[in-house]
């Protein structure tokens, strides 16, 4: 610096005092120039960094204690000092993602690591800003062992006078946890005999549907379905109805629902305008009409419709009570027949 070919140092010390303690300071030393660029004069700040210093202590002690309980789970941790902008995962983290000889991974690195529709949920933001003193966040990371679920228990650490110093995360691997969830919830909303969606699952899929054109409710039941049961037996009644929802599913787009509500009663709902709703009714009473094969027999089931169509967005059950009072017209009228509506409610 003082032939001027640097403007300035950064540097960590360490100071004895009289009585023995150590006081870490953080030295910053900028460099003043003239005009003509000539050093002039040097400005020192210095910072006293103990109690950082002794967070990080801290943490190094915690770290060694997680290294041994992490020994018997999937995962690791990692730590961001907030003041330098440095983060760096566990080794046993590391070695979880990237192999056993993988290195330690920065922040760049761990971030690109985590599936890109996760970012959300992995950003650290809220608690680099001291807004959040933990949290728990949920996201896919990959890994050499594939697209992991990990959960991170993410805590903040503050310096005496509250000011965010350091963020703690530890990311264990609950994958095989998540599957079960999944799998809980999808058998929670679909029919176990057909795959298509139950009640709870049209309503919850009808939720989240979107239509600039509006939407057609079609209720739906089978015309000579008792007579196949009480003739073949329920094992006869469950072909009919799984050759009945493949039928249905392959006369929508994979974009409608598809859905059995209950027994031989079936519930199709189409997104666009009237005519898409009509059309796709016309589908279904032209693929219903097909004899549908059974052991030693060919059954002859059909299916009667009730449709309701709306342009504005509805509560599925207001639009199913309409569609199911034209399903009994449709039936009166001697089956194997349409009624459709535009909603009246």
């Amino acid at each position: 610096m003082l032939q001027g070919r640097r403007d300035g140092y950064t540097i960590e010390k360490r100071y004895l005092r009289p009585f023995g303690e150590i006081v870490h300071v953080l030295i910053q030393v900028a460099a003043m120039r003239d005009a003509a660029g000539k050093v002039v004069r040097f400005i020192s700040q210095i910072e006293d960094i103990t109690r950082h210093k002794e967070h990080e202590r801290q943490l190094a002690e915690r770290a060694a204690q997680l290294e041994l309980a992490l020994e018997a789970v999937r995962g690791g941790f990692w730590q961001m000092d907030i003041l330098t902008g440095k983060f760096e995962t566990s080794d046993r983290l590391a070695q979880f993602i990237g192999g056993p000889t993988a290195a330690r991974l920065d922040l760049e690195r761990y971030v690109n690591r985590v599936n890109v529709n996760d970012s959300a949920q992995a950003d650290l933001t809220p608690l680099i800003a001291g807004e959040l003193d933990q949290n728990v966040a949920e996201y896919r990371l990959n890994t050499v062992h594939g697209e992991r679920w990990m959960r991170c228990d993410r805590r903040l650490l503050r310096d005496s006078d509250g000011r965010p110093v350091k963020i703690v995360g530890m990311a264990i691997d609950f994958t095989e946890e998540r599957r079960r969830i999944e799998m809980l919830e999808e058998t929670a909303r679909t029919d176990a005999l057909t795959g298509l969606l139950n009640r709870r699952g049209l309503s919850m899929e009808f939720a989240g549907l979107q239509s600039a054109d509006g939407f057609a409710v079609l209720a739906l039941d089978l015309d000579g379905f008792k007579e196949v049961n009480d003739a073949h037996g329920h094992a006869m009644g469950d072909i009919v109805l799984q050759t009945t929802a493949a039928r249905l599913t392959s006369a929508v787009r994979a974009s409608d629902l598809v859905a059995r509500t209950g027994g031989d009663e079936f519930v199709v709902v189409v997104a666009g305008d009237r005519s898409t709703g009509e059309a796709a009714a016309e589908r279904i009473l032209a693929r219903m009409r097909e004899p549908i094969p059974i052991p030693n027999e060919i059954a002859d089931v059909r299916t009667s419709i009730g449709g309701i169509w709306t342009g504005e967005k509805r509560d599925v059950s207001e639009l199913l009570n309409e569609a199911d009072a034209l399903l009994y017209d449709a039936k009166a009228a001697g089956k194997d027949a349409v009624r459709f509506s535009r909603y009246s409610g």
